[in-house]
């Protein structure tokens, strides 16, 4: 879904290119993402922003919220599914600031970067996987 010029997309259209950019993960990754939630919202709530020790809602892009499949365990059964969560408003202005990629590159980027912290990687192996979904 390429945009034009136009007005901002809205939290839906955001969800597809989230939705996209996960489509184009390996195979064997994206099966270990089943059941997991992505939702976009235009802004994180005042408990989130607590949580991340954050007090600007623009300071934070996007957010994993669950058990990585690092520290999963049998015990862990009845917990609720694993999430994650991009904030549009800040995803714009960050797309704005930037002026060097399209926002279809930058949600792919918070989107695998929280990707990442449900495999429990590194930045090194979240870049990696950035570069595979294109």
């Amino acid at each position: 879904m390429k945009r034009r010029i136009g007005i901002a997309p809205t939290a839906a259209e955001m969800e597809t290119l989230a939705l996209e950019a996960l489509g184009n993960l390996p195979e064997e990754m994206k099966a270990m993402l089943r059941g997991v939630i992505v939702q976009v919202q235009d802004f994180a709530d005042e408990e989130t922003l607590a949580a991340v020790d954050l007090d600007e809602p623009f300071e934070l892009t996007g957010i994993y919220e669950g058990r990585p499949l690092t520290e999963k365990t049998i015990e862990a059964s009845g917990e609720l599914p694993d999430r994650i969560r991009l904030f549009r408003r800040p995803i714009l202005d960050e797309w704005a600031a930037r002026g060097d990629e399209t926002l279809e590159h930058l949600v792919a980027h918070v989107l695998i970067h929280e990707v990442g912290h449900h495999f429990g990687l590194s930045d090194d192996d979240m870049h990696a996987l950035e570069d595979a979904a294109g």
